[in-house]
Formats: C-alpha cells, structure tokens, sequence
C-alpha cells in the first residue's frame, strides 16, 4: 500500500559545543634594545614585556582567560648607568580606556618611535587579546624624566594632503 511520510518542518541543528577553554594564555616574553643619539649623546633604550601573574587576568567574552603583562622601560647612557628606569602596566593607561578595554584588555606593547627635541617618543597599546583590536597611544619620555602619556591621533597613512587627478 502506497503511504505518504509526514513531512516535518523542523530543523535539526547539533547543538553547539561550548569552546574548551585553555590554561591562562600568556603573550611571549618580548626585549628589544635600540641605540640612540639623544641631545647629542649616546644611550641605549631597552623594553622588555614579560606576562605577570601578580596582574588581574582578563577574560574574553568566550571565558578565556588571558595573563596581563608588565612591561620595564630602560633608557641606559653610553657609560652603562641607568637615566630612566619605570616599569609600566596597564593601570598608568587607564584614564585614557574605556570600561571594556579596562576589563577585557592587556598592556600588549611599547616600543622606541623616535627622538624628538628633548623627548623619546613611543608607541603602546593596549587591546583585545588575539585580534586586532586595540587603543593607540604615545609615551613620551622628557630629558628630565617626566613622562606623558596621550591617546595617538595621528594616523600612520600617507597621502591624506594628495589631491585626485580626476579634478582637472
């Protein structure tokens, strides 16, 4: 005998599996030193990022955990004595975050930018752990230690200032 199947409007879907969270992830350890002339002399600058459990961990809207880092800035002179010496975390940028990036962003980077008049300038960042998301900003160290610390507006593209050739 000839009978239909019902036919079902359902959809079944595998129910979605939540990810298997790690251990703490922890960025690599990260030193650089770079040779400087500075107001006419010699000096060493010299960053190295290390994760620190000492820090509150962050966590990423999946429940990964990250470990935030301390980063150690040394600016060193030709005769091996220390000129400036500060070790940064993400709490000396904070003033410049908004609440997301206070709880879910690490220190990730600082690194030598450029001598200009009495300052060394440097970049740092502190963002999303594993994307590409991130809050820019620009250190600034004075000849007299002083440091400042300012959100980086300026934008590292080139040609804004060219004109089109369409408009002839």
């Amino acid at each position: 005998s000839c009978s239909e199947k019902k036919k079902h409007d359902d959809i079944i879907a595998p129910k979605a599996e939540k990810p298997k969270l790690q251990a703490p992830v922890r960025m690599q350890d990260y030193n650089q030193a770079t040779d400087i002339k500075w107001l006419g002399k010699d000096y060493q600058v010299v960053v190295s990022r290390t994760p620190d459990d000492s820090l509150r961990m962050v966590k990423d809207e999946t429940g990964q955990k990250y470990v935030d880092n301390r980063i150690s800035l040394r600016v060193i002179r030709a005769d091996g004595s220390v000129f400036f010496n500060r070790s940064f975390t993400k709490a000396a940028f904070e003033s410049l975050l908004n609440d997301d990036y206070r709880k879910t962003g690490v220190l990730e980077g600082l690194v030598f930018d450029r001598v200009e008049g009495n300052n060394l300038f440097f970049a740092a960042s502190v963002g999303h752990p594993q994307t590409d998301e991130y809050i820019p900003m620009v250190v600034t160290v004075s000849n007299l230690g002083d440091v400042g610390i300012k959100l980086d507006n300026q934008l590292d593209t080139y040609g804004e200032n060219l004109e089109s050739d369409d408009n002839e």
